[in-house]
């Protein structure tokens, strides 16, 4: 089979390798849509991630596709079913999992190798984290899972309620699919954007007040003074992954409020923040990382019963081939004006 395989920073090859063979429990996947991905991005340019993958290693997490070869003992699938398969499983056994934070268990077991003809899905996998994808849904909307997941926790996690106002920093893909599912929840946003094209792309996943940064003095000021007595928002999601928007969500944010440092920064990198403000204020921080089984399922039925935006998702679509260069024009977009594609279906 053709499958892309990472060695380093930047360094991305197209390669011949054997297809895969289903052991006990386990399903082989013909992959029909891989999608590119913020992570997968950042894991392009640095190199490496120090959790999911350490290169020499085949590249990608978000898949769909039909089953191509079913492993031994393999009950709920079948030859040529349609399937989402997701990129970990948690153990259910382990301190973190029987805490309800199964997106923290200690033996989070991960997959890669999504931009390929052929992936192996393993048997925990098989088990808590792959579904059964309709005829009438498009593989690559199915593919949306993934990180529609970790959104939805996200949200979850922000104890998000309707009526609330909410303010996204950032409008990359996570960043709009933040907007969307936060007014699918009844959730009204205001986000904060730094180009002209990702005007637009806001209001589109729902996006009630835009904030473009290279347009007002103060980005902070600006979001205050859409709210009642300039008190600021409820709810503060952070999306970008630098010191500086860190900073901002804290002074967005409305007393007794509470910020959710989505974005994940660089290992090392510190953030200063006002402790008197947060204490005398009754701020609430927290970060969100991952997915569980419970969002997963979530988030695909929010996908299925066509609530969410998947077609709007979905801007460009490519060979596997041509990956190397979709996520170099990425990188580019991202150095220079933040145009382009939300996200690209890659096509084995």
């Amino acid at each position: 089979m053709t499958a892309a395989v990472l060695y380093g920073r930047e360094d991305l090859r197209i390669e011949r390798l054997p297809i895969p063979k289903a052991g006990a429990g386990e399903l082989v996947v013909k992959v029909h849509a891989a999608l590119t991905c913020g992570t997968d991005l950042k894991v392009y340019r640095r190199g490496y991630h120090a959790r999911m993958l350490k290169p020499p290693i085949p590249f990608g997490h978000e898949l769909a596709g039909t089953v191509y070869e079913v492993g031994e003992g393999v009950t709920a699938f079948r030859e040529g079913d349609r399937v989402v398969a997701l990129n970990s499983a948690p153990c259910d056994v382990c301190y973190f999992c029987r805490k309800d934070q199964q997106n923290l268990c200690d033996d989070l077991l991960f997959n890669n190798g999504a931009y390929a003809e052929y992936i192996r899905i393993p048997a925990r996998i098989v088990e808590k984290n792959t579904l059964l994808v309709p005829e009438e849904l498009l593989f690559e909307h199915a593919a949306l899972t993934e990180p529609l997941a970790c959104v939805v926790r996200g949200l979850e996690e922000s104890q998000a309620q309707p009526g609330d106002l909410m303010v996204v920093i950032g409008a990359g893909p996570i960043g709009l699919m933040f907007m969307q599912a936060a007014q699918i929840a009844g959730v009204r946003v205001v986000a904060v954007v730094k180009h002209d094209a990702q005007v637009d792309a806001a209001k589109t996943f729902g996006a009630e007040w835009v904030v473009q940064t290279t347009k007002v003095e103060d980005p902070i000021a600006a979001v205050r003074a859409l709210t009642p007595d300039h008190r600021g928002v409820d709810i503060a999601i952070e999306a970008v992954a630098v010191p500086e928007t860190w900073q901002w969500a804290v002074d967005m944010v409305r007393k007794g409020g509470l910020v959710n440092f989505f974005g994940g920064p660089a290992s090392g990198t510190k953030v200063e923040l006002d402790t008197n403000r947060l204490h005398y204020n009754d701020i609430t921080l927290k970060a969100t990382f991952h997915h569980t089984p419970g969002t997963v399922r979530r988030a695909f039925d929010m996908i299925r019963n066509g609530q969410f935006k998947s077609r709007e998702t979905i801007t460009g679509r490519a060979p596997l081939a041509e990956l190397d260069a979709v996520l170099q024009s990425y990188l580019k977009r991202s150095r220079q004006d933040g145009l382009g594609d939300i996200k690209t279906a890659i096509i084995p």
